[in-house]
């Protein structure tokens, strides 16, 4: 049979392991990916090191996959072979849940999470549900659109559906792999776009990324910075420091959100009077579904949003992972095939 090459987790905690495999068949309602990048995320930790319920393992990570499809299995309908396509992290639902049954298939209670619930694309190849597939414009080139499956869709998604009109004013706290695509969608979608980073080496950046403000919250109160603005419709909060995001909630205006797509363990504090006075919230969100991810997909292709990245080859995953998980990459990481 044909191989291909795939990176591997053998068991939790272990290497990254460069093996052979035999080249798969897509059951029914399947299509097999020829996987030509997948983004590095920071949450394919889960997988590294088995922090997820129900991990089975030999387990290849990644969910940020952009590819051609190579072959349907039986009863795909509405896809060809050759056609470009990319899986994010909702790579599929049950169907069956009372989420799915209401037709909220990103809360569905048994998702399906590429290189989690079936290997995914830090590989030759794959083999993903329709349900899981997202429609990629030609134009993209494939490590560009990789990223923007994950980060890409989280920060599209959650500032589309934040209820924050052309001409509000949004600030994002944080410029890192998820910030810095945020603070180029909230330009594109015509807000006052604040950006809020630790330093002021970060203002040009900021500023070219399409903030025209930029806060120094190590210089100011970003708060009272954000109030004397008027006070913020939404606040994304990319950054993954709920200290962070605690000291922001007084520069909401009023019916403001928090809207919390960074990702930690420790809470976010917050007083009821806080919330109380001027209706203000504070809402998590992640990702979206594959029609989520085709929505970006082409907003970015018409705006010029685009991830910055570092590549490298699959044979260098380990190498690649350790360059995203140090914190020093240039944003994402992207692995070719």
């Amino acid at each position: 049979m044909p191989k291909m090459k795939v990176a591997q987790i053998g068991r939790p905690g272990g290497d990254f392991e460069l093996v052979e495999r035999d080249i798969p068949s897509p059951p029914a309602r399947h299509v097999r990916v020829r996987v030509q990048a997948c983004g590095i995320c920071h949450s394919d930790v889960l997988t590294k090191e088995g922090q997820w319920p129900g991990l089975t393992y030999p387990r290849v990570p990644g969910h940020e996959i952009a590819g051609v499809i190579d072959e349907l299995g039986a009863d795909t309908v509405g896809w060809k072979k050759g056609q470009r396509v990319g899986v994010g992290w909702h790579g599929g639902q049950d169907g069956i849940c009372i989420s799915c049954r209401r037709g909220d298939f990103a809360n569905c209670e048994n998702p399906l999470i590429p290189g989690l619930s079936y290997d995914g694309g830090y590989a030759e190849y794959m083999i993903a549900p329709v349900e899981g597939l997202a429609s990629m414009p030609e134009s993209l080139d494939n490590a560009e659109a990789a990223p923007l499956l994950c980060a890409g869709v989280t920060t599209f998604n959650s500032l589309r559906r934040s209820g924050a009109m052309p001409g509000d004013l949004v600030a994002v706290l944080g410029i890192g792999g998820l910030g810095h695509l945020g603070i180029q969608f909230a330009n594109k979608f015509g807000y006052r776009t604040v950006a809020i980073g630790r330093g002021s080496e970060n203002a040009a950046r900021a500023k070219k990324l399409g903030a025209t403000d930029y806060i120094d919250s190590q210089a100011t109160n970003a708060a009272q910075e954000l109030k004397k603005m008027g006070g913020a419709r939404v606040i994304l909060a990319t950054a993954p420091s709920s200290k962070a995001m605690s000291e922001l909630i007084d520069g909401l205006g009023p019916n403001g959100t928090l809207l919390v797509v960074g990702a930690t363990m420790d809470p976010i504090e917050v007083t009821p009077v806080q919330l109380i006075f001027g209706r203000r919230k504070v809402q998590g969100w992640y990702s979206g579904i594959a029609t989520d991810s085709e929505d970006t997909l082409r907003f970015a292709e018409l705006t010029g949003v685009r991830p910055m990245i570092e590549k490298y080859p699959l044979a260098k995953a380990a190498e690649g992972y350790a360059r995203m998980m140090s914190g020093k990459a240039e944003f994402r990481v992207v692995l070719t095939m």
